[in-house]
């Protein structure tokens, strides 16, 4: 032990809120000793654990960095030492972080403003940033003001790391009100990010002859608000995401007639009309970032986008608004009660609106489809959704689980605009509740439509009632509860019920399989792998425990470990219900590992197996989605 060198302690332990990064400390030992053993690694000072050493290990050597000498033994190999210097050179690039200044942090503990002031003046926080020194936030307080923050569309959280949003920049800039701060450092460092983004994109103008002055203005704006980072898990190449960004650009209602179609676009720009037409309606459809595209459907084929929060939206909802307010009351004035709209009336609301916003925001030969597109934008407004999934919690089965465990399969048209559905769909299944008040599985299919329509804070009063109602199934009430939190970001305390739960049901395996998945929501690799490695070991014959260890490994990107997993998930559920998802998953896998006649043998076989489903249509859908998208990048190789 005396001739071993071991690494400095701020190597082995970085913070009390910050893991050790094995990887680094095991290949610091090894290119520090000609070689090391086994037990180097487990006693004093490191004090590795067996079994995260093992872990650790193995894929070191499988990948080539380290090599066995003898039994116990190991060296490092030339790319293990090319591996240390990349993770020593990124442990020296120490995050320098702004915090507040005093004047903030000694005006009370308004939490929320310290953390807004985080993010803004950093491109990032993660949340151990804000338990440390000198905001030493505590957890509990922490976590409630980051939830509400998230919940008010403030800050995202995304890979573990909080991140303002444009609201948030707002919010920000009427926060700042409230102290004595230089507001033009404020704007010289806005001023930055959009010489660096405007630089970037002169170079897109030239290359693709882009001189319409209005088009590169939309571009710009559009390129300031959408993130790149959310699509770039999918969408490797930053040019593509460019020209999607442009496709919206030259589609706008300002630049009637001149438009252009998805066919022809793809041709003139060269991206593949399948990359192009999904992002089309996930970017529009408001699935990856928080605003969404309305769409203007012409008679003639043309369509036109225009941003939710833009000048367009904010002026046509006010003048919706002054136009129903201006019904309501000469209703009130000539004491008129009906509670619904005469189709005579609703016409001449639509009409009115139309023929106001095509003097100063539409053409005039537009007005036919806005009239069209208003009835569905009214309903928009009355439901205030807003939809925020991101697509890779595609690949997560958590909910179709716990769906298919407490509740018959619940089928239901989801085929039609969400406008007028939500209503409708509610009326009639409270007039079912009501003949059948017993039936736990239709109050289930209520609570379907709210989470489908993204009425979550209504989902989560619903779920208070039916804890009252229905003690005796507070176990799948609660994962639900837990569910809804998690799709408004507020990971953390959905943990906290599946902790309970644990507590209270120490014997139910499915509540273990839940919480790896929370873990993995949360980032923590280690813990996640964990606890799924324990539980396939404990039931070696579950399919669906093997499908979700895969599925973790290939959110972590160990795609060759994932591919062993869903293999062996075949081979045990080979007719559950999932296992379409397996294939396809599976076929995600064979693509990245560039095995590329196995990733479309599987993506297919998946999608066949998925139009056999009987499950839910809505999830059905969102599976083939995925597996055309990766079908396409397969056949292009």
């Amino acid at each position: 032990m005396e001739n071993v060198n071991y690494p400095p302690d701020k190597i082995y332990t970085p913070s009390k809120w910050n893991r050790p990064n094995y990887d680094h400390i095991i290949l610091w030992m090894l290119t520090n000793n000609e070689m090391c053993k086994w037990a180097d690694f487990c006693q004093d000072p490191l004090k590795i654990p067996p079994g995260t050493l093992s872990r650790h290990l193995e894929p070191l050597q499988r990948k080539g960095f380290i090599e066995k000498v003898t039994r116990g033994h190991y060296r490092i190999t030339s790319d293990g030492k090319k591996k240390f210097n990349e993770l020593s050179s990124a442990k020296k690039k120490a995050r320098i972080l702004n915090y507040p200044p005093d004047v903030l942090l000694k005006s009370g503990r308004n939490y929320t403003h310290w953390i807004l002031w985080m993010v803004y003046n950093n491109n990032f926080c993660r949340r151990s940033e804000f338990l440390e020194e000198p905001l030493s936030i505590n957890q509990s307080s922490l976590s409630k003001n980051l939830s509400t923050l998230i919940e008010k569309g403030n800050i995202v959280k995304e890979d573990g790391k909080y991140t303002i949003t444009r609201l948030g920049k707002s919010e920000y800039s009427r926060m700042l009100k409230n102290y004595d701060l230089d507001r033009q450092t404020i704007l010289e460092e806005e001023g930055k990010r959009i010489e660096e983004i405007t630089e970037k994109t002169l170079n897109f103008f030239d290359k693709y002859k882009i001189k319409d002055k209005d088009i590169q203005f939309r571009f710009l704006n559009y390129i300031l608000i959408l993130d790149y980072e959310k699509v770039k898990p999918l969408l490797k190449d930053e040019g593509s995401f460019h020209k999607i960004i442009l496709f919206f650009s030259i589609n706008h209602p300002d630049n009637y007639p001149n438009s252009i179609s998805s066919e022809d676009f793809s041709k003139r720009y060269d991206i593949k009309k399948t990359t192009l037409d999904y992002y089309i309606i996930e970017i529009s459809e408001g699935r990856i970032y928080p605003l969404r595209f309305f769409e203007l459907r012409h008679s003639s084929g043309e369509h036109y986008y225009f941003q939710s929060g833009g000048k367009i939206e904010s002026m046509l909802r006010a003048l919706i608004e002054e136009s129903l307010a201006k019904f309501f009351y000469l209703n009130k004035l000539f004491s008129k009660s009906t509670p619904i709209f005469p189709r005579s009336d609703v016409e001449s609301i639509i009409d009115d609106i139309a023929e106001k916003s095509c003097e100063f925001l539409f053409n005039i030969e537009l007005k036919p489809s806005l009239k069209e597109f208003l009835l569905e934008y009214i309903n928009y407004l009355a439901y205030k959704i807003e939809t925020k999934r991101k697509l890779k919690e595609s690949y997560d089965k958590l909910e179709g689980i716990i769906w298919q465990k407490i509740s018959t399969i619940f089928q239901s048209d989801m085929t039609k605009s969400f406008g007028d559905q939500l209503e409708p769909q509610i009326q009639e299944i409270e007039k079912k509740i009501e003949l059948e008040p017993s039936d736990l599985n239709l109050y289930y299919q209520k609570l379907r439509i709210l989470i489908y329509f993204n009425q979550y804070r209504e989902a989560l009063d619903y779920l208070e009632d039916l804890l009252e109602r229905f003690p005796e199934n507070e176990k799948d009430l609660k994962i639900l509860k837990a569910t809804v939190l998690r799709r408004m970001q507020n990971v953390e305390v959905g943990l906290e019920i599946i902790n309970e739960l644990i507590t209270n049901y120490p014997n139910d395996n499915d509540l273990i399989c839940y919480k790896a998945y929370w873990l993995q929501y949360l980032d923590d690799r280690e813990g996640a792998l964990n606890l799924i490695q324990k539980l396939t070991k404990k039931e070696p014959n579950n399919g669906l425990y093997q499908d979700t260890y895969g599925e973790i490994l290939m959110y972590f990107e160990d795609y060759e470990e994932a591919v062993n997993k869903f293999l062996k998930a075949m081979v045990l559920g080979s007719d559950d219900w999932y296992i379409y998802q397996t294939y396809i998953k599976l076929g995600i896998c064979y693509q990245s590992l560039e095995k590329y006649d196995l990733a479309l043998k599987n993506l297919d076989e998946g999608k066949n197996l998925a139009k056999k489903s009987t499950l839910d249509a809505e999830t059905e859908q969102k599976w083939l989605a995925i597996a055309d998208l990766f079908l396409t990048k397969a056949k292009q190789k």
